[in-house]
């Protein structure tokens, strides 16, 4: 694991059980007597010193959470015999099911009987003369509590099994009663609602009866069919939870995927035959893996099994090195995310209208960029076709508007452009309330002919007074603009009216 993700181990909790079996989520190594990490954010997940160093992540868990350091307390604190955290249990499981309950505390602590709890709990803590608390004054020096071989010579030594009540919460499986072997819910469960009221009276007809009998069978049936179910349960040991769920974590998750497709066909099979076919399947299964890795050394020119053992860790190395890259990476996208989007709020208050009016920009040119031209549209015939020149009937026919529309658009921006000397396409578009790009294409079209001058090239007004000495232009002025096609200019009393048309 890097340093860097590493945190602070924490003390060890004294409800680790010495009872207890602990073995590495990983490789399964027993660890109930050695050293192991304990993570504190994982529900009940361990690993040895081993696959901890490697980094191991196994489902949620991931090598940068918080872990404690668990190791076994066998040093003796008040007797020879007793550990420290035998003693710790001890208190735990006082406090927990009560003063006097020593069978249920001796099953807590896991290592010692019942009589033996109680006699060291009332000569250590009653009896003592420190009392209320225990002699602390007594050294051991380094000897050990109770040595490895004792406790597991005394975890496989044959005990009374505890006689457990028919109640449902007596067994690792939820609705099970070991003392009555049946189940809360049983196959079926409603049967019994046909018949619990039936009664075969002496009067009745021999349909009823026939009737009746017809009905028991088909509820004999059902119990038939209940008990073949139980059997197979009981037959085949899926009561133990937890052992066979011990055994499949052992698996890759290939086999497991595996197992679980055929167990379809344990009903068709004896306890035998099934464990013969999953155990033909598992070989066939391993044996594919096989070839096809050794066909895979063969195209990478590997010849030796110690070039395979090579290849195989280095790849192993190299997927580990991707996977970790593609972690840092998610991480760093991830902080950068957050460090804009922190920026941007902090920004909003200062730049909003800024921001606003330049995603509108861009939306709009990208949507006049990526916009389908229309269809063109037909206006041969149409009203005031007569009055517009071939360029105009273009223009027309490409933006999809009507002569006579056109002709106000016209009318409304030359007089604009007469009135005031300049036209912007700001001030086209506000008062032109049709389309922004139909009507920069209009505004365009008049620069281009000459009707109007853009702002870059400032032109003289048009609405002069009559005298010369008002600034009216010399003939030929360069900066009055000649006359829009179907339009005619009367000078005579110094300005433009609009719109006259020409007579021919």
């Amino acid at each position: 694991m890097p340093q860097s993700n590493a945190k602070k181990p924490q003390a060890v909790m004294p409800g680790d059980e010495v009872g207890q079996k602990f073995h590495c989520d990983n490789c399964q190594a027993n660890l109930t007597d050695g050293v192991r990490i304990s993570c504190s954010e994982c529900a009940e997940f361990d690993l040895c010193v081993t696959c901890f160093s490697r980094g191991v992540e196994i489902g949620t868990h991931r090598n940068d959470h918080a872990y404690r350091v668990v190791t076994r307390h066998r040093f003796p604190i008040f007797t020879e015999s007793w550990s420290a955290d035998e003693e710790l249990l001890l208190i735990d499981g006082l406090r927990q099911f009560g003063m006097g309950n020593w069978k249920d505390a001796a099953d807590h602590v896991g290592t010692k009987s019942k009589e033996e709890c109680e006699r060291h709990y009332n000569s250590v803590y009653v009896a003592s003369d420190t009392w209320p608390l225990p002699d602390t004054s007594r050294d051991f020096g380094m000897a050990l509590a109770q040595t490895a071989g004792d406790k597991r010579s005394r975890a496989t030594a044959p005990g009374k099994p505890k006689v457990l009540s028919s109640q449902p919460s007596n067994h690792e499986i939820v609705g099970y009663m070991p003392g009555r072997l049946e189940f809360e819910t049983e196959f079926e469960n409603e049967a019994e609602q046909v018949v619990k009221d039936m009664v075969i009276n002496d009067d009745d007809s021999a349909e009823e009866i026939e009737l009746k009998h017809i009905v028991m069978k088909i509820y004999n049936n059902k119990l038939d069919r209940r008990l073949y179910r139980k059997a197979f349960i009981f037959d085949r040991g899926l009561l133990e939870f937890r052992k066979n769920q011990a055994i499949e974590k052992r698996r890759p998750k290939d086999e497991r995927d595996l197992l679980n497709k055929i167990k379809i066909f344990a009903r068709m099979q004896t306890r035998d035959d099934f464990e013969a076919f999953s155990t033909g399947v598992l070989n066939e299964h391993t044996l594919r893996q096989r070839i096809a890795q050794l066909q895979t050394w063969r195209r990478n020119g590997i010849t030796t099994f110690e070039d395979g053992a090579q290849y195989e860790s280095e790849r192993a190395q190299r997927l580990s090195r991707r996977a970790t890259t593609q972690r840092d990476s998610a991480h760093l996208i991830e902080r950068l995310q957050k460090i804009v989007s922190a920026r941007s709020m902090r920004d909003a208050g200062t730049e909003s209208a800024t921001a606003g009016s330049a995603a509108a920009a861009a939306t709009a040119t990208l949507k006049q960029t990526t916009r389908k031209p229309p269809n063109a549209l037909d206006i041969e015939g149409a009203d005031g076709i007569n009055l517009l020149a071939d360029a105009e009937k273009e223009l027309c026919s490409q933006l999809r508007i009507f002569p006579r529309p056109y002709l106000v658009v016209k009318q409304t921006l030359l007089s604009e452009y007469a009135r005031t000397g300049s036209l912007r396409r700001l001030r086209a578009r506000e008062l032109i309330r049709i389309d922004a790009n139909k009507t920069s294409r209009i505004y365009d079209f008049f620069v281009q002919s000459g009707w109007i001058k853009a702002p870059d090239h400032p032109a003289m007004p048009l609405a002069l007074g009559s005298s010369a000495t008002a600034g009216a232009p010399a003939a030929g002025d360069a900066s009055v603009p000649a006359a829009a096609p179907g339009f005619s200019r009367h000078t005579t009393s110094g300005s433009l009216d609009f719109p006259i048309k020409s007579e021919q």
